[in-house]
């Protein structure tokens, strides 16, 4: 844990499932819950995840192959400006996206890790479970726009945690590309409540 105290977590994508681990093996030191299309319920799951489902049902070789189009420039593209106004978006993030999926191995990786992403729903009740009995605060701040981890998820949130506080923003899944300020002024709001002792 670094040493930390107590401590906010920002959670994102891959990434929420990874900090709500964290927040699970260690409840008293969430001070905070920042999740931005940070998913961890089934009804945050976009209709690519069907597939993805059927994949892990029966993981054939030929699927496999097949998924490793999501690592293609144009599809990492997409993820980053889909739902977003055009040109609002840099593209310094998936140019250096894009030149990561050129290291040995990367799509053995990755497809990997497209398999292996079945252990983290599987875990989304315990996660649940979590919010339910802590009662940590939370802030959802989600690209409305986006086509993975849709906006049920974020509106889920209040079925464990009733005062879970929720915001869309115009964008897509990678939302901070094009909301960043708009998403920032969320957070330090947020932030700035839980510590003045306003959210429990």
């Amino acid at each position: 844990m670094m040493g930390l105290g107590k401590f906010f977590l920002y959670v994102f994508d891959y990434g929420a499932p990874i900090g709500f681990r964290l927040a699970k093996s260690e409840p008293a030191r969430i001070l905070g819950i920042i999740s931005q299309n940070g998913n961890i319920y089934q009804e945050g799951l976009g209709k690519k995840w069907e597939a993805r489902a059927e994949y892990w049902r029966h993981p054939t070789p030929e699927l496999r192959e097949q998924y490793k189009s999501a690592f293609a420039p144009q599809t990492i593209i997409g993820q980053y400006t889909f739902g977003t106004e055009p040109g609002s978006v840099s593209p310094d993030g998936y140019t250096l996206d894009i030149h990561y999926t050129e290291r040995p191995e990367y799509d053995e990786i990755q497809s990997d890790l497209i398999f292996d992403y079945q252990t983290n729903v599987a875990l989304y009740p315990a996660f649940q479970a979590y919010l339910r009995e802590y009662q940590p605060p939370l802030l959802a701040v989600w690209g409305k726009n986006d086509a993975s981890f849709i906006p049920a998820g974020a509106e889920a949130f209040r079925r464990d945690l009733p005062e879970a506080e929720i915001h869309f923003v115009d964008s897509g899944h990678f939302a901070l590309e094009s909301c960043c300020s708009e998403i920032a002024a969320y957070i330090r709001a947020f932030a700035d409540r839980v510590e003045r002792g306003a959210l429990k």
